[in-house]
């Protein structure tokens, strides 16, 4: 069976029959195999097909319809809450996120899933390799083949083939001379009370170019570079292919004797990253599966939680301030006498996280006071000064796709964040008020930061409570910012320009 593979976006409503359509299924048992996989994963949601649901752009909980099978063709539609690249059986999807909403051709797609398949790795990426090897997990766990391959053509582009040497000692070599070996075993001319030796040991160190596991790892390489040519994700991934080995499985032994030759290797191995290599190797030997596999092929490359992702990008390119010191901050406390005095001590080495107090429980008759572990955490904030100002900036990244528009008569409002979200950014302009005028800030901007598939910057308007906008509280803009631009000043750690907003 040939390989199909589709692009699909995140949270748009799909009938049964046109995932049918889209990913060639020719029988109804296939098409519903495909769909309770994709939900055993949580990759896929069902809802009930109405007008309601047609014209939405994201999921809330009370959404979801959970079946144990799958529904009738009509009775509900489907909902990828995924962004990235999965594989299920020969079929790859590549989910791009909701925002892009205009018909774009293959290549424009293939050039934003690209951008967004890069930002998902630097989000993913900590300070240690780690392998998502599994999906999911108890009994929905499967082998996740798709990031084992990516991680081992990754690293061999990297750090180049496994490789053991062995020293090699030599007469008159060229490599560092061995002195002990030399004194003890050559015949020395002494001249002048001087001893020269005609005969010097050396040592040098060689590749062991037929090393087993040097040639296992090219012959795994090459699989990989063929499953993923064969899926037609080279591109996607910005990765080459290396077919560097005509070696077959058989000829390094079975599979049992294969694993037992790399645990033993792995049990003198004391580099960091050729343990994980051979780990990872262990687990690609192991598992003896195709990317393809019909039965039992699935894998992701991706999130469930692009929402979070699209809060670190915004979090970076406005040089988020929530997590420095006020000493990093340089911070200098305003010395007015008309100043009331602060209720808080705000310590030099104190985070600006800190400053917002946490709820607390009290019983006044049993003397008990108790701090709750959590309290108010902005998205991101951030300064800025313009025109002599001192500028305190509380953003807070929303994925959402907001429309307001005029219907048949009537304004008309979806895609937007919900009243908590709206008294929350009141409340954190609340919540530093007395910080503000202990640090002299002269004007407060509060703004929901949401993607737009566009390539400036939109003023949409803003939000505002006024029974909170009465008691002097900033409401809430809204800037539309263009993703794929963020998406770029992120992979290159670059800063957006804040007056770009116009707050």
């Amino acid at each position: 069976m040939r390989m199909i593979s589709r692009f699909v976006r995140e949270q748009r409503r799909y009938t049964k029959d046109e995932l049918k359509k889209r990913f060639d299924f020719d029988s109804e048992e296939a098409l519903e195999r495909f769909i309770r996989t994709l939900k055993t994963f949580g990759v896929l949601k069902s809802v009930r097909n109405t007008d309601v649901q047609q014209e939405m752009s994201d999921i809330a909980d009370e959404d979801i319809e959970i079946t144990d099978g799958t529904e009738q063709s009509g009775v509900c539609l489907y909902v990828f809450v995924y962004v990235g690249v999965i594989t299920c059986g020969r079929r790859v999807i590549k989910v791009y996120p909701k925002y892009l909403l205009s018909k774009y051709s293959e290549e424009e797609k293939i050039d934003k899933m690209r951008r967004i398949v890069k930002v998902l790795e630097r989000y993913s990426n900590s300070e240690e390799q780690i392998i998502n090897i599994y999906n999911g997990d108890g009994d929905n766990k499967s082998f996740n083949l798709l990031a084992v391959i990516l991680f081992l053509l990754k690293d061999y582009f990297e750090y180049g083939v496994y490789t053991n040497s062995e020293e090699i000692i030599e007469v008159n070599g060229e490599g560092d001379i061995l002195w002990g070996k030399t004194i003890d075993e050559s015949f020395a001319l002494l001249s002048e009370n001087k001893p020269y030796y005609m005969e010097l040991y050396t040592r040098k160190t060689v590749d062991d170019d037929m090393d087993y596991f040097k040639r296992l790892h090219e012959y795994v390489i090459t699989e990989c570079s063929k499953q993923l040519k064969e899926a037609e994700l080279t591109e996607l991934f910005g990765l080459e292919t290396a077919e560097i080995s005509d070696a077959e499985m058989d000829d390094f032994g079975d599979k049992e004797y294969i694993l037992e030759k790399i645990f033993k290797e792995l049990n003198v191995q004391y580099n960091t990253r050729k343990q994980i290599l051979l780990k990872t190797i262990y687990a690609y030997i192991s598992q003896d599966k195709k990317l393809f596999d019909d039965n039992t092929g699935f894998s992701m490359y991706g999130t469930t939680a692009y929402h979070a992702v699209w809060e670190k990008m915004c979090a970076e390119i406005f040089d988020n301030k929530l997590n420095k010191t006020l000493r990093q901050l340089q911070l200098t406390k305003k010395n007015l006498p008309t100043l009331p005095m602060p209720k808080v001590d705000y310590m030099v080495d104190g985070k600006l996280i800190e400053v917002i107090g946490k709820p607390i429980w009290e019983n006044d008759e049993k003397g008990i006071s108790v701090p709750a572990q959590e309290t108010l955490i902005p998205d991101l904030i951030t300064f800025y000064e313009k025109d002599g100002e001192k500028q305190f900036i509380i953003f807070d990244a929303k994925y959402y796709n907001i429309t307001l528009e005029k219907r048949h008569g009537n304004d008309v409002i979806k895609g937007n964040p919900g009243v908590g979200d709206v008294t929350k950014q009141y409340l954190y302009h609340l919540a530093y008020k007395e910080f503000l005028d202990v640090f002299g800030f002269t004007r407060v901007r509060n703004c929901f930061l949401m993607p737009t598939e566009e390539n400036e910057i939109i003023k949409y308007g803003k939000v505002r409570m006024p029974i909170l906008e009465q008691i002097g509280l900033e409401n809430i803009q809204i800037r539309l910012l263009p993703g794929d631009k963020v998406a770029e000043m992120y992979l290159a750690n670059q800063k957006m320009d804040i007056g770009l907003l116009e707050l």
